[in-house]
């Protein structure tokens, strides 16, 4: 059995492909205009997962790359700071060495003394450098000062005598990032790592605690005691080496962090070039399937205008 076919049919079919040959144009055009072979989930449902999950990865990525930066400006602010504690105690060292001699007159030692004092000063300076607002070497409480800037002058003449930077303990929490997946790293260095550990009651003539070492070294140059003065250098030549220890495990992480670094680069462009792969068009694709599409459109419209053509007048001939 035949189907008879009615203009009206033929008028709906025309239409519909219209309306489809449109709809491809304008997908088409939205491609080219965006760069994007995915603007909505219909597009393509299974790459938009590809493309959503590359996003995250890059995002995630860029987080950490973040975090590697920050991490490597506090940990070469603390190399920084740390070679400047090791100068002021190797001055100390200097000083210790020239009171420490029989030759040197009561007045040279005193002299010897007053600079100690000011490096002693220095040093609780150090203690408390900041790096972003922050104290570096006071663990996780970083709005906190460790050390007090109590002086050796101010505690000889405050009664009682108030608490010294020997006589505090730093907070032992550490300072982590997470650098990559599953990968964390602890980039600060406490002050009683550093410093040397606080002083208790009775321990002052053993303790190679950096600030303890000084206040000892001046009151023995005050009392002329040398042999005091002597036996205090391989305390400060145990901390200095605790000292360097401490900053080339700083060397160290900052060399690891450079790896991370490049690692992450490297995965942050491998990323773009898959996410790419996922949502860019091909616009050269794109542009010749554009120019077909409006070719078939237009073919679309001529043969319309020959099924529209025939009006009452035509069949009254």
């Amino acid at each position: 059995m035949s189907l008879r076919v009615t203009q009206s049919m033929m008028n709906a079919r025309l239409l519909s492909n219209i309306t489809g040959n449109m709809n491809r144009m304008n997908t088409l055009q939205d491609q080219l205009s965006s760069g994007k072979k995915i603007n909505k989930p219909s597009d393509d449902p299974v790459g938009l997962t590809f493309a959503m999950r590359y996003r995250s990865e890059l995002q995630s990525n860029e987080q950490y790359e973040r975090n590697v930066g920050s991490a490597t400006s506090l940990l070469e602010h603390t190399d920084t700071t740390m070679g400047e504690a090791t100068e002021v105690l190797q001055r100390v060292r200097e000083l210790m060495v020239q009171g420490a001699s029989d030759t040197l007159s009561h007045d040279g030692r005193i002299a010897i003394s007053t600079e100690l004092k000011q490096l002693h000063s220095q040093m609780i300076e150090i203690g408390n450098s900041q790096f972003n607002g922050k104290y570096m070497f006071n663990g996780e409480q970083t709005l906190s000062a460790p050390y007090p800037k109590v002086t050796i002058d101010e505690a000889a003449s405050t009664t009682p005598t108030p608490a010294m930077a020997q006589n505090v303990t730093s907070d032992a929490g550490q300072i982590k990032y997470e650098l990559s997946p599953g990968m964390v790293m602890a980039v600060n260095v406490t002050g009683d790592e550093f410093f040397g550990p606080a002083v208790a009651p009775g321990q002052e003539g053993t303790s190679d605690n950096v600030f303890n070492v000084i206040s000892q070294a001046v009151k023995a140059l005050e009392s002329d005691d040398t042999a005091a003065v002597s036996s205090m250098l391989g305390r400060v030549d145990t901390r200095m080496s605790t000292m360097l220890e401490k900053r080339s495990e700083v060397g160290a992480r900052m060399n690891r962090v450079e790896l991370i670094t490049s690692r992450l680069q490297d995965n942050g462009i491998n990323l773009q070039t898959v996410q790419a792969k996922a949502e860019d068009a091909d616009m050269s694709e794109v542009i010749t399937n554009l120019k077909m599409e409006e070719n078939v459109y237009q073919a679309s419209l001529s043969a319309g205008a020959q099924i529209i053509r025939p009006s009452l007048v035509d069949f009254l001939r």
